[in-house]
């Protein structure tokens, strides 16, 4: 399928100098990626100018400076805590040469007494002598070009050198093809971007700080190179979406009825338009790809479940994906109830269902005894058959890649996919991750719902909390203690959440306190949050696993130990686990002193407002586009080239053109068109490019 002309990208990093097989493992995790290309897309984050070569006398401490140099005479040291000493003589005096644990042969070979050598480094005045420590290079007159250079500085991690990488990357720029232009002249002319080839090699070879700078015209050119990939990609898939035809579905309104008389609430007008939008899309002649994004409480579940009932009442099934087995059960909970009032069949299947049991659903589903399935993944697995699947809601999209969303669509004739998720996203996030998508919005909460008393404490108030939550117990009251992300280590998470359980089951009695974590087998988690939710525990000790959807009314108090290591979104969704259901809830924000300036600032946000939209926005500007949603786990794209909260304005720019493009040659097959699916290629759209080929 990759085009001929990309292969050289698509190499391994092995193929270059300086990556064996001890050291392809460690770059890779380095850089993201196997590719050539990934290489490439590594940029440096500053750089070392070795060109500056001044007089001894003039040389500042601790800058890199490079000198010529004679050498006079080597100095060993019998004492391994004093260094190996080489004497060399410039023009304007001596410059002692220091080197610790030093090999005297290697060093006797690399400066040869009485011969010329270049040297550059970190150059300090100690004990009224000019001295660098460990120089960074050394080598001949035939070097200097190599030598006395600026030399970028790359991003690294254990293991891998910058020399490595400097090496390898050189020789990848080598590998580059002559690619066509992909872009609209006049757009090119008009920001001064330079040609794909002339913007990598700039950027990896940076003559001043200017040149790193995410405005620089090669760093902008290669952002919007991205981005452009992106929006195709994504506007591609919407219109082949568009062009596959849907079935109209409108039913008649009967179960519809009867749910809203059960329901304790009336519909909010947000929860009323975002129906309207999704009745119309399931009544059009196209198949309906819609994002229903809602904040934590605003009654997403139910617009989504009245949506199924309009499927069912004419006939057809539908299902609801969730990404866990926790939140597929709640759901089930919440929903079977309500169906079974109204005469509606349902089931629930996920990865855990085994044997008989399992059988019976599948089988159930494909003859139609089911009109609603609620499960994980399992849904979409082969054995997995429907009668006539019409409607599939995915729950937490971004926990779902694109390619799971269409196995699922796969599974009906035209299905019509619902996604929802209560992680508010940024409009520019929304553009980038959901842009094949409509969007609609819940932007209210439904009546009688109580806002949360949130708290900032320093972690030294650790007991007056502790106090405080044994006087909410013995009101009845249930609290989540939430604990601290441990350094991106789930070992390390584990072992501070036992420690906490320890601490409060010891003060409060084993059988009221429980644990809760990611490396419990799933019908251990049910048994625990059951017996929060409906029994004796009072206090639920947990990792982040409880961040989503979990639903327990009687919740009232959380507690979220060092607060200021989570992201502003993933605070947000954890506080929505209280404040669900009559009483007033408190959340409480311990975070461990000092504090910097981004935490203040999102420990801040949290205190003054509910809004998750607000909170979205601020994140992003916060943190950047490459956290929030936690990216690198959660199947939305990572840029590696272009940078959201930098490159904002060029997304839009992306957006338009690439409808520009679609609406003038939808299949890419003129001269710029061709051009373009280089560019979808370049960047692992592959899927966007499948799209078209199997249409």
């Amino acid at each position: 399928m990759r085009p001929e002309i990309l292969f050289p990208l698509f190499a391994e990093i092995d193929s270059l100098p300086g990556i064996g097989p001890r050291l392809k493992p460690l770059v890779v995790r380095l850089i993201g990626g196997e590719h050539v290309a990934d290489l490439l897309w590594h940029l440096p984050s500053s750089l070392i100018d070795r060109r500056f070569s001044p007089p001894l006398s003039e040389t500042i401490d601790g800058s890199i400076v490079t000198q010529d140099v004679i050498v006079e005479r080597h100095e060993p040291s019998s004492d391994r805590r004093r260094p190996y000493r080489v004497i060399c003589r410039t023009d304007s005096g001596f410059l002692v040469l220091a080197f610790f644990n030093a090999r005297p042969k290697y060093l006797g070979d690399m400066l040869p007494v009485g011969e010329k050598r270049i040297v550059s480094g970190k150059i300090d005045h100690f004990r009224g002598e000019y001295q660098i420590t460990h120089p960074d290079r050394i080598g001949t007159e035939a070097e200097r070009a190599q030598i006395q250079t600026v030399e970028p500085v790359y991003p690294m991690s254990a293991g891998v050198t910058g020399k490595t990488l400097i090496k390898a990357i050189a020789a990848a720029l080598d590998h580059l093809p002559d690619l066509p232009e992909w872009h609209d002249a006049a757009l090119q002319k008009r920001h001064q971007w330079p040609d794909i080839r002339t913007a990598l090699y700039q950027i990896h070879h940076p003559q001043d700080e200017g040149d790193l700078s995410p405005d620089h015209p090669a760093r902008r050119r290669l952002a919007y190179d991205e981005l452009l990939a992106n929006q195709l990609a994504l506007a591609l898939i919407r219109a082949k979406m568009r062009t596959l035809g849907g079935r109209s579905i409108a039913g008649d309104g009967r179960l519809r009825a009867q749910l809203t008389h059960h329901l304790p609430f009336a519909l909010t007008n947000a929860q009323n338009r975002a129906l309207g939008d999704i009745y119309a899309d399931m009544q059009g002649s196209g198949r309906m790809l819609r994002l229903l994004q809602g904040d934590v409480g605003s009654g997403k579940t139910v617009v989504a479940l009245m949506a199924m009932l309009n499927a069912v009442e004419t006939g057809r099934q539908a299902v609801l994906m969730a990404p866990t087995e926790i939140l597929a059960r709640q759901h089930y909970e919440t929903i079977a109830p309500m169906l079974e009032k109204i005469g509606v069949t349902c089931t629930l299947l996920t990865g855990r269902d085994k044997g008989k049991a399992r059988q019976a659903v599948l089988d159930g589903l494909a003859n139609g005894d089911f009109a609603v399935a609620v499960g994980t993944h399992a849904l979409f697995q082969e054995a997995v058959a429907f009668q006539d699947l019409a409607f599939a809601v995915v729950d937490e999209q971004h926990r779902f890649g694109v390619h799971q969303r269409l196995m699922l669509a796969a599974k009906g004739t035209a299905v019509d996919v619902l996604v929802m998720t209560a992680t508010p996203i940024p409009r520019t996030l929304t553009l980038t991750a959901f842009g094949d998508m409509e969007v609609s919005r819940l932007d209210e909460k439904p009546p009688g719902r109580k806002p949360v008393d949130t708290r900032v404490l320093p972690a030294d108030k650790v007991e007056d909390v502790i106090s405080g939550i044994g006087r909410a117990m013995r009101k009845g009251a249930k609290i989540y203690w939430v604990c601290p992300l441990v350094e991106d280590s789930e070992v390390l998470d584990l072992q501070a959440a036992e420690e906490r359980h320890r601490i409060l089951a010891d003060i409060f009695g084993a059988d009221r306190v429980g644990l809760i974590h990611g490396k419990m087998k799933g019908k251990d988690k049910d048994a625990v949050m059951e017996r929060f939710a409906h029994g004796d525990l009072s206090i639920l000790v947990a990792t982040t696993v409880i961040e989503v959807g979990v639903n327990v009314p009687a919740a009232t108090v959380m507690v979220i130990e060092h607060a200021e290591r989570f992201g502003l979104a993933q605070l947000h969704q954890l506080r929505g686990r209280i404040g669900r259901g009559d009483a007033a809830s408190t959340c409480l924000l311990l975070y461990a002193a000092p504090l910097g300036q981004i935490s203040t600032a999102r420990l801040k946000i949290m205190r003054e407002t509910e809004d998750g939209f607000i909170i979205a926005e601020e994140d992003l500007r916060l943190r950047g586009a490459g956290e929030v949603l936690g990216t690198r786990q959660s199947g939305l794209q990572a840029y590696r080239l272009a940078s959201l909260d930098l490159h904002g304005d060029l997304l839009a720019i992306a957006r338009d053109d690439a409808k520009l493009i679609l609406g003038r040659d939808p299949d890419l097959k003129t001269q710029r068109g061709e051009a373009l699916r280089l560019l979808l290629y370049l960047f692992e759209r592959d899927e966007a490019v499948r799209y078209f080929r199997s249409g």
